[in-house]
């Protein structure tokens, strides 16, 4: 097959522009290195869109929540992560969580059915001369990234990403251990709670600090972490009660077993569609795995504990987007070259998938000669591309979650109707997006040469 476009990267941003493009009717090449005998320090398949951390796509509350929103205008553009992932999905509440291997295994096979898309098993070292999206995302190759300094003139910023351990249903006492909403919030019980007492949350708080941690690579030293997948152990060392008022947070909780809040709580979510796997909700970290083993067993209900995955810690990349691309995703020095998904700076599951439905987008209509305006600020698409392409100062960038706060703000309400006011407004604008308003006609009266409006 011959190529209109070079695609390279097959996770959650590369899968969904090919598809774009695809649907589109564009011949795509899509590159991806695992299973080509490449690997990952992450992954640990060669699927294509594999959820590496959490399997929770995050609130599906499109009526007052922005990621919600988000998940409600991919399903209306016709996106592929978003259709398997309603295939695919386990319960947890409000929130859009997929069993994750059988959500993979879906994006795979669908990319690999379709007659306009080539999957190639490969490295790619080099920028492509022509048409080409880069979706790489946070651990793109040394020889790549090392192309993308060359062509951008600046060094990529980085954090570090961590993952949260997943354990085995069975060995979960749930003589201990009670199921519960989000915090209460809701009415289906989702989530597995593990209570703790002062004494037991204060032991393990100081078990996180004084536990053995990974060690740093010399230039990993001065890497920052993202706030939105803050290891629990940083979390620990920043107050005594932090976790408290975060991850481990107890409010609405009444232990079946007392009646009573827990002085600390530690939630799982389902990870899987049998139900056999969960994991621990905000328990990203870098402990040494024998330390995480050894701590995590104290949790109560949790104390025969078998882990499928345990906790680990890498290391994700970034361009300096709002300075580097313009308002399509394009490289502003190498035009041909857009980017798309965690590369540019969005964080998240939904956030990389919608950059990478936006440059499918975008690339589509250049390779038919048209053009499209990007979708309105207003909108959850346009306030994400918003913030990477120059709604952030360049300077101090950081990954960003879709939020409200990227939103342009509502005046004149009261705060409890304002993410009402949001939702409403980006569907009235997102719906003229896609079908734009024709003005009215023009018609000119037989006796006037004054054209009036019909």
């Amino acid at each position: 097959m011959t190529h209109d476009i070079h695609i390279i990267g097959g996770g959650l941003a590369g899968s969904e522009a090919a598809w774009q493009l695809a649907e589109a009717g564009h011949r795509v090449r899509l590159s991806e290195m695992r299973g080509g005998g490449e690997e990952t320090p992450a992954h640990r398949t060669d699927g294509l869109a594999e959820l590496v951390c959490s399997n929770s796509f995050r609130s599906d509350d499109a009526e007052s929540n922005a990621v919600g929103l988000l998940h409600q205008e991919l399903r209306t553009l016709g996106s592929l992560i978003m259709r398997e992932a309603d295939r695919h999905r386990v319960p947890a509440g409000s929130a859009l969580a997929v069993d994750r291997d059988l959500f993979s295994a879906s994006v795979t096979d669908a990319i690999a059915a379709h007659p306009n898309l080539d999957l190639v098993r490969e490295r790619v070292d080099a920028l492509p001369a022509g048409p080409a999206i880069i979706a790489t995302g946070p651990l793109t190759g040394a020889s790549l990234a090392g192309a993308i300094g060359d062509a951008t003139g600046r060094e990529a910023l980085a954090f570090f990403d961590a993952l949260a351990p997943i354990v085995h249903r069975e060995s979960i006492d749930m003589e201990i251990a009670w199921f519960a909403s989000r915090w209460d919030k809701g009415e289906t019980k989702d989530y597995i709670n593990c209570p703790m007492t002062k004494d037991e949350y204060l032991a393990f708080h100081a078990g996180l600090i004084a536990g053995e941690k990974s060690a740093f690579k010399e230039w990993e030293k001065d890497t920052p972490y993202f706030d939105g997948c803050m290891p629990i152990e940083v979390m620990a060392e920043r107050g005594v009660d932090t976790l408290r008022y975060g991850p481990m947070k107890p409010v609405g909780l009444d232990d079946p077993k007392t009646g009573r809040w827990p002085y600390a709580v530690v939630q799982l979510r389902q990870d899987n569609a049998q139900a056999t796997l969960w994991n621990i909700v905000g328990f990203q970290t870098k402990l040494k795995h024998a330390e995480q083993v050894r701590l995590f067993r104290t949790i109560p209900g949790l104390q025969n504990a078998e882990f499928a995955r345990l906790g680990g810690l890498h290391r994700n990349t970034f361009i300096r987007s709002p300075e580097l691309l313009d308002g399509t995703l394009r490289l502003k020095s190498l035009p041909n070259i857009r980017f798309a998904g965690q590369i540019t700076g969005c964080e998240g599951y939904i956030e990389s998938a919608a950059i990478g439905l936006l440059a499918g987008r975008f690339a589509a209509a250049d390779l038919a000669g048209a053009t499209i305006a990007p979708p309105p600020v207003t909108t959850a698409l346009g306030a994400l591309l918003g913030h990477i392409t120059g709604g952030a100062e360049a300077a101090t960038y950081q990954p960003m979650n879709v939020n409200f706060g990227l939103f342009p703000p509502v005046e004149g309400r009261k705060k409890a109707d304002r993410k009402r006011v949001y939702t409403d407004r980006a569907r009235a604008a997102l719906a003229d997006w896609i079908n734009p308003p024709r003005p009215s006609p023009v018609l000119v009266p037989a006796d006037s040469a004054e054209p009036v409006s019909a």
